[in-house]
């Protein structure tokens, strides 16, 4: 089985929907050749959450995965778990952070490849191209022991060391109607012939390609489409059609000022749940062609989940999955109808990044019911675009939703394990401290009340913003959010970026104040206080932040180059060798660490750590230069 997900990819923006400029020619033929469910729907608008549903077939309560960043229990069935354990040759290649292993989604894969590239200043990436995805997936294809693949690949990289990760506290199993399952069979020795490969591409997900370009954000995003298309086109031809299972699902939609969102995770309208699925292989009856569009399924007034996908998988693949709460498609396959049921959705997002209260949705017969403060019914079969709400004129209908969703979830979250301050950084270059500033006596915001903040923190953390339209949007979000850590840390950034040190030193002391949980808001001020040259300070500066992240090599380095401008270079060696030990990567360390061997007189560890660095630089690094003189000098 080739399972394929495209993170942020609209149905509507592809051919098999309708679309008549697509770009996704890859799901256009998995679909010509096959099936496309033309009403599937994300159980969650966000990455994380949205794979975790399609690789254990529960919904989020049952999975315990409610935003990036929130642990999958340790304890679910996945599709990788179930089917190593049956023989399969289990491989997944990922593209972006959001589903790094340390989430739980690497359980059951031989091969879980997530390691992202480093900029020049030796931080971590945060997505990664979908070429080297698709190379890396070849290449195992290639190498794995597969057979009758063809085409071109790249090295495939060792698995990851594998932690012990703590289990998420995944809530009660939701009173939807599940699969009927049976117990699978003893586990089977590996086959090469059996395998499993993930390959997931973030193309075109936000920033979408040169953010500068003057062209229309839905031509840049289409662009992105094509991007990843051309490179799934090539992984397709490197499988063998005639016994492979080819599923392509988008993982959440897009939202381009739809209800007044931009981008995705905090409303839970159609436009970002809505997503392609499509499917080919043993078992899928094609029926009938046109000559431009796949054929859609004959029950195509019938919604799926994205929950369905792993319980149908495993159907096709003659097994079965446990306690799922998504159903076996296979009878849709071919041609049957669905049994009426109702589907769930929800997004936490709105409480864990922001504060406000979370969302909920129940999808059933003709209505749409969203769970809010403020709640929302839609008569979906003649109001598809949700923009009527008619709750007040339906509140029998209402009250009924309103018990089926708090069945599946009540509107708070139990306890999970955080993960680290430098993860959920990443993960939220621009948000609020967890649920610290829920309004719980009164139910929460209601996420519809703040628009406004909502669509201006979306575009900063898109990347479509930047130079003065960026410090202006973060300057709007603080003019109505004052307390808002992030937004105080970003804006702080910007300004020291432009020369404007003292603004930018309140804002990042602000942030700190704010109770911000990383040392991001430390280095931003310490690189201010020692361009002033206040070592004092930066210095005090530092250790404070060691205090919130001991283990943040990239602090460490900070210490040691600032030990060495005041002269105390053996302190310095042994610091900043420290922090390359835990992150051999931060090349600007490795090339302070060179500095303070010449001048300590250490003339041939400076040469020897500065040839490590020319090896570790790119070829076209615009370091190297700089590097090259330092070793020329000390040689």
């Amino acid at each position: 089985m080739l399972l394929v997900t495209i993170d942020t990819l609209r149905a509507d923006h592809v051919g098999a929907y309708g679309y008549g400029r697509s770009q996704a020619t890859f799901v256009d033929e998995v679909a010509r050749s096959g099936v496309a469910f033309e009403h599937a729907y994300a159980a969650a608008p966000i990455t994380l959450p949205s794979h975790a549903t399609l690789m254990t077939g529960r919904y989020p309560p049952g999975h315990g995965s409610r935003d990036n960043g929130m642990l999958v229990s340790k304890t679910v069935p996945t599709m990788a778990t179930e089917l190593k354990a049956q023989g399969f040759r289990t491989a997944a290649f990922v593209a972006a952070f959001p589903l790094d292993h340390q989430f739980g989604l690497d359980r059951g894969f031989e091969v879980y490849s997530d390691r992202l590239p480093r900029g020049p200043d030796g931080k971590p990436s945060n997505e990664r191209p979908a070429s080297e995805v698709v190379d890396e997936a070849i290449g195992w294809l290639r190498t794995g022991g597969m057979g009758r693949t063809g085409g071109t690949g790249g090295n495939v990289p060792a698995p990851p060391a594998r932690p012990a990760y703590p289990a998420s506290s995944a809530s009660p199993q939701p009173p939807a109607p599940a699969s009927s399952v049976t117990a699978s069979p003893q586990p089977r020795a590996p086959s090469p012939d059996r395998y499993f490969l993930w390959v997931h591409v973030f193309e075109p997900h936000a920033p979408y390609g040169d953010a500068s370009d003057r062209r229309p954000v839905l031509d840049r995003y289409d662009q992105e489409i094509g991007v990843a298309n051309r490179e799934l086109m090539r992984l397709l031809g490197s499988i063998d059609a005639r016994d492979t299972l080819v599923i392509v699902a988008g993982d959440h939609g897009e939202a381009f000022g739809e209800h007044g969102e931009f981008s995705h995770s905090i409303f839970i309208y159609d436009t970002t749940l809505r997503v392609p699925l499509a499917m080919r292989g043993p078992g899928i009856n094609s029926g009938e062609r046109t000559t431009n569009r796949a054929r859609r399924i004959a029950n195509i007034s019938d919604a799926v989940t994205l929950a369905d996908v792993a319980p149908t998988a495993m159907r096709l693949l003659g097994l079965t999955l446990p306690d799922a709460d998504g159903i076996d498609l296979s009878p849709a396959l071919a041609g049957a109808a669905l049994p009426r049921r109702e589907l769930y959705a929800e997004s936490f997002a709105p409480l864990t990044e922001f504060g406000w209260a979370p969302l909920r949705a129940i999808r059933s017969g003709p209505w749409k019911f969203i769970a809010a403060p403020k709640p929302e019914l839609f008569d979906i079969d003649h109001d598809a675009s949700e923009q009527t709400n008619v709750a007040n004129s339906q509140p029998s209908v209402a009250r009924e939703l309103d018990a089926r969703a708090n069945r599946y979830s009540p509107p708070r979250l139990p306890a999970t394990p955080a993960i680290d301050a430098s993860g959920r950084e990443r993960l939220r270059a621009l948000g609020y401290a967890m649920g610290s500033r829920l309004d719980t006596e009164h139910g929460g915001v209601d996420p519809k009340d703040r628009l406004d903040v909502a669509a201006r923190i979306a575009q900063v953390t898109s990347g479509e913003l930047s130079g003065p339209a960026l410090r202006t949007a973060l300057e709007e979000i603080l003019a109505v959010d004052a307390a808002n850590g992030q937004a105080h840390l970003r804006l702080g950034y910007v300004l020291l970026q432009s020369g404007d040190c003292p603004r930018a030193e309140h804002e990042f002391a602000t942030a700190i104040n704010g109770g911000l949980p990383t040392a991001d808001a430390h280095l931003g001020l310490a690189t201010c206080l020692g361009r002033r040259n206040d070592l004092s300070g930066a210095e005090r500066t530092l250790n404070e932040a060691r205090k919130r992240e001991p283990d943040n090599p990239i602090v460490t380095a900070n210490l040691g180059i600032l030990q060495a401008a005041r002269g105390s270079l053996p302190d310095a060696i042994k610091t900043l060798q420290a922090a390359l030990a835990v992150d051999p990567n931060l090349h600007e360390a490795r090339f302070n660490l060179a500095l303070a061997f010449a001048r300590a007189g250490r003339r041939a560890e400076a040469a020897s750590t500065a040839r490590q660095l020319l090896a570790r630089l790119p070829p076209t690094a615009p370091q190297r230069a700089e590097v090259e003189r330092l070793l020329k000098a000390v040689e």
